[in-house]
């Protein structure tokens, strides 16, 4: 048995924490992936507070229907699906979890030990709401130092405390992401594309391309079927542009009936390939809305990002690329200027 540690030892440790979290939010303003780092420390607290080996913080995303670790202590992200595991069952209940005899709990989930080698002897999970009291996820603390195990009662009061905070960071990150999401679509929006950019697509090793695209002729859809059916084809077609792209690759809309994919490894002459498959297969496909079965097709341009450029000018080589297209005839990619 571990010693216990003294109630001014664990004052002493959180102060730290709380200093190393206030300098890291003031210091990272420029780092794009600061966001994660401040999770890290709060996971870093949780474990403090209750004196556990390990912690990790959970991010609920109800539209995939997983769970996905934000910040967690020993291993790369966890993915999972939203009702497997203790983490699953806290969010489902809508309560505190503990168990002090993880391998005989019926939902205790012991793939990662298995991968790995660690084995788990106590765990604590806790829901974490926003400020309107919906649960967004789950604080997570494994493996009591002292080897006595989770106290339902104290340890449940102490990591309250991280609990609430990262309630309020998360709450805050998930309005992030959902101003850079289109209502209509469900696609990232112009202010994702722009986020994007700069954090991941300029700095990249390998080659990446824009295509932007736009419906041929969509005033006369919304003029003859009406903007209900004008909007089920925003939808129809952004599904398809998911549909028909790689994982790796990320669509957005980019405004009205236009469009961008961004290509991740992919050349300027791989760019024209993979557009030229969306196009087609946009063109084959058909829109239902109530008893009607509208076709629209697409026209494409395409440029090859240089990073030497800013967002604005490579989107200013592609988007003449796609006037082009469209003074053309339509419905075509163009890859040249």
């Amino acid at each position: 048995m571990r010693e216990k540690i003294t109630a001014e030892k664990l004052l002493d440790d959180i102060f730290s924490i709380m200093q190393r979290l206030y300098n890291e939010m003031r210091s990272n303003k420029e780092k794009h992936d600061s966001h994660l780092k401040v999770f890290e420390i709060f996971a870093e607290l949780g474990r403090t507070l209750v004196s556990a080996d390990r912690a990790s913080f959970w991010r609920w995303d109800k539209r995939e229907h997983k769970l996905l670790t934000t910040a967690a202590t020993g291993t790369q992200q966890i993915v999972i699906d939203d009702t497997t595991g203790l983490v699953g069952q806290a969010l489902a209940e809508n309560r505190a979890v503990i168990t002090n005899d993880p391998y005989n709990h019926p939902n205790f989930n012991s793939a990662v030990d298995k991968k790995t080698g660690y084995v788990t002897k106590s765990i604590l999970v806790m829901p974490v709401s926003n400020c309107r009291g919906e649960t967004i996820g789950a604080f997570q603390v494994i493996n009591k130092l002292d080897d006595d195990g989770f106290d339902e009662v104290e340890d449940t009061k102490r990591l309250s405390v991280a609990a609430f905070i990262c309630g309020m960071a998360l709450e805050s990150d998930m309005f992030l992401a959902d101003s850079q999401r289109d209502n209509l679509t469900e696609l990232k929006n112009r202010f994702a594309f722009h986020s994007d950019y700069e954090s991941k697509y300029r700095y990249k090793k390998i080659p990446m391309s824009i295509a932007i695209c736009d419906i041929d002729f969509f005033k006369k859809v919304n003029d003859t079927y009406g903007h209900n059916a004008g909007d089920a084809v925003l939808k129809h077609v952004a599904q398809m542009l998911e549909m028909k792209t790689r994982s790796s690759d990320s669509v957005y809309r980019w405004g009205g009936e236009e469009f961008i994919i961004v290509l991740e490894g992919a050349p300027l002459a791989g760019a024209f390939i993979a557009a030229d498959r969306v196009r087609q297969a946009i063109m084959n496909s058909v829109c239902k809305f109530e008893d009607k079965e509208i076709k629209v097709t697409m026209s494409f341009g395409c440029a090859e990002i240089d990073n030497k450029l800013s967002a604005e000018e490579n989107i200013k080589i592609a988007d003449g690329r796609l006037y082009r297209a469209k003074a053309n005839g339509r419905n075509q990619v163009v890859i040249d200027d």
